[in-house]
C-alpha cells in the first residue's frame, strides 16, 4: 500500500531526531495522534491496543524521528500507535543526570491535581525491549527504571473519553533537578534549560563551556565527562526526589499488580 507524501516525517516537521540534534531536544511532538510506519505517520483507526503495553512519553519518545532511530538501532520494524491522552498527576521534569547524547534529558515528576496532554506509546515486546534498553532500565548503572502507574493515582483519558486501566512510565533513578526551592524544575527545552543551568554554575561552565553549544559539543560522546556533570548536579544539591519512587519501591518489592505487569504481553 502506497500513502500519500504528506504524510512522511519530513512533510509534517518531525524528520529530525534530537540524537542528532541535542539543542532541539525533546524533538518535535506530532499535533495529533498517529500511526509511526517507517518514515510516515498515518492516521489511526483505534486508540488501545489490547496485545501491547501502553507507555507515557515525557521526552523524546513522543518524539517520531527519536522513536524510528531507536527501532532502526535494535531493528524493530513494526509500526508504533502515538496516541495523544490528557494526564493527571505527572509533569515534566528534567532528568538528574546527563546523557552521551550531548543533553540533559527530560524526567517525569509527580504533580497532584495538574492535568496535561502527553502521548501514549503502544508497544509490542520487541519495541518493548528496544526502549527499555535505550532508557538503561536493563543495566545495573542505567538512568530510568520502568513503573506501572495504576490508573487511581494517575488517571489517563484518552481523545474518546475513555480511562485507561494504568499505564507504564520510565522514572530517574537519579530523581530530578529543583527550581532552587526544592520545587522540581520543569524541562521547558534544551536551550533555555542549558543556559540556566550553565548560568547557575560556575563549575559547570568549567566542565562544560558557556554557552548550550558548547554544552553539546562537550558532552556528545564522552561518557567520562557526563558522569562528571551527573555528579556534579548532585555536589551543587540540584537533585530531588521526583515523588514517583513509591512505584519502583512497589515494583521491586513484588506487590500485586506491579511486577507481573512489566513484562511484555505474549504474542
Amino acid at each position: 500500500m502506497t500513502y500519500p507524501d504528506h504524510r512522511t516525517l519530513t512533510a509534517l516537521g518531525l524528520a529530525e531526531a534530537p540524537r542528532d540534534h541535542p539543542l532541539t531536544y525533546p524533538g518535535a511532538w506530532p499535533e495529533e495522534s498517529g500511526l509511526l510506519d517507517g518514515d510516515r505517520l498515518l492516521p489511526l483507526t483505534r486508540l488501545t491496543f489490547e496485545d501491547r503495553v501502553p507507555v507515557l512519553a515525557v521526552g523524546s519518545n513522543a518524539c517520531p524521528a527519536q522513536l524510528r532511530h531507536k527501532m532502526r538501532e535494535y531493528g524493530v520494524t513494526a509500526p508504533i500507535p502515538l496516541v495523544k491522552a490528557k494526564v493527571t498527576g505527572i509533569e515534566i521534569g528534567v532528568s538528574a543526570h546527563i546523557t552521551g547524547l550531548g543533553y540533559v534529558s527530560a524526567s517525569p515528576f509527580r504533580a497532584p491535581g495538574l492535568t496535561r496532554e502527553l502521548f501514549l506509546t503502544w508497544l509490542n515486546p520487541a519495541q518493548l525491549d528496544a526502549i527499555d534498553r535505550s532508557e538503561g532500565v536493563t543495566a545495573p548503572s542505567g538512568a530510568y527504571d520502568r513503573v506501572l502507574l495504576p490508573s487511581a493515582d494517575v488517571p489517563i483519558e484518552l481523545e474518546s473519553g475513555e480511562l485507561l486501566d494504568g499505564a507504564h512510565l520510565y522514572v530517574n533513578r537519579r530523581g530530578v533537578l529543583h527550581n532552587g526551592s526544592g520545587t522540581p524544575r520543569r524541562h521547558l527545552g534544551e536551550h533555555a534549560l542549558l543556559t540556566e543551568l550553565l548560568a547557575e554554575s560556575p563549575r559547570l561552565r568549567e566542565l562544560f563551556g558557556s554557552t548550550p553549544e558548547e554544552f553539546c559539543v562537550r558532552a556528545r560522546g564522552d561518557q567520562a565527562l557526563c558522569m562528571r556533570g551527573t555528579r556534579l548536579f548532585a555536589e551543587e544539591g540540584w537533585t530531588t526526589a521526583s515523588g514517583l519512587e513509591k512505584y519502583v519501591r512497589a515494583q521491586h518489592s513484588g506487590n500485586p499488580g506491579t511486577g507481573a505487569s512489566l513484562s511484555p504481553p505474549s504474542m
